[in-house]
């Protein structure tokens, strides 16, 4: 065989390693969801966060080695890896290994919320596949706290330990998906719960609050039951006739969506609070009963960018 022949079998050779390398690689993702996600950092941390998972489900207690052993390659400048039993324990903290075995269960934010208590909560709920919370925490070396958005993942060790694994962005972008979550499950609740659930989808330690975002709830009428932009009541606001910055009614569009769909997307503008130049939010809304009469729940966020 001549050169000419072996470069071509080099040729062909590279190209099936490559592709056995690309497509084994991204095969352990085939029944990980990304789609709902707009922004490749989220992608890439649920992915992180996935691979941890799979390590412990399948080496068990002894994966704990391999992630203490090989920690720097467990925290970046972006995101770290931490495990926790369920009832709040922390066995492995990629980024502040002085957590290690402290049961950090009842640890506040400084918003006072529970992150640890808010992402075992998390787990339980299927409109959250992969467990997001939102909270405020310290960055590594750093003295002040910082957004976070933290997805979760829970695993059985083949020991049989009930284990989660979880990793948090900081500073994230703010995804449609995370509005979805908590809209969803808030109308659910009022289903279930009526009037009662009110208090706790107001309360800010709650997860229906972080950062610039509320669950908001309004009656048929758009009489306010948990206002969308302060606590407490609301007399005399209408917020189903209120328009943006261009003259559009963001609530009276979604509600004409509603009446053939189960929820509804609306975009609209606003006034950025730094720039005080326009910019685009987006309304999610969906009807629900609480008490046996219609209500309307809701969030807005920013319109997530190119990714």
């Amino acid at each position: 065989m001549g050169f000419a022949g072996h470069k071509d079998i080099f040729f062909y050779l590279c190209i099936f390693l490559s592709s056995l390398f690309l497509f084994g690689c991204e095969s352990r993702y085939d029944e990980l969801d990304l789609s709902m996600y707009q922004y490749r950092d989220t992608k890439n941390l649920v992915k992180f966060v996935y691979d941890a998972s799979l390590i412990l489900k399948k080496d068990g207690m002894k994966g704990i080695g391999h992630f203490r052993k090989n920690r720097d390659e467990y925290i970046t400048k972006d995101y770290y890896l931490y495990i926790y039993d369920m009832d709040g324990n922390n066995i492995y903290h990629a980024g502040m290994k002085e957590l290690e075995n402290t049961n950090l269960i009842d640890i506040t934010d400084k918003d006072g919320k529970k992150p640890v208590k808010l992402a075992i909560e998390s787990l339980q709920n299927p409109a959250n596949p992969h467990s997001w919370v939102h909270y405020s925490w310290w960055e590594p070396g750093k003295f002040y706290p910082v957004p976070k958005s933290s997805c979760h993942f829970r695993v059985k060790t083949p020991e049989g330990r009930e284990l989660f694994v979880g990793g948090g962005l900081n500073y994230p972008h703010e995804e449609k998906e995370f509005i979805r979550i908590i809209v969803d499950d808030a109308a659910s609740v009022l289903k279930k719960r009526g009037r009662a659930a009110l208090e706790d989808i107001s309360d800010p330690r709650q997860h229906y609050n972080y950062r610039d975002v509320r669950v908001f709830v309004l009656e048929s009428d758009g009489t306010v039951l948990i206002s969308p932009i302060m606590g407490g009541s609301v007399s005399g606001i209408n917020f189903l006739e209120c328009t943006d910055e261009v003259g559009h009614k963001p609530f009276v569009n979604a509600l004409e969506k509603l009446k053939t769909e189960g929820s509804a997307w609306e975009i609209f503008m606003a006034k950025n609070r730094y720039k005080r130049d326009l910019v685009k939010k987006c309304l999610y809304l969906r009807k629900t009963t609480m008490d046996g009469e219609d209500v309307y729940v809701g969030a807005i966020t920013d319109l997530p960018g190119p990714p």
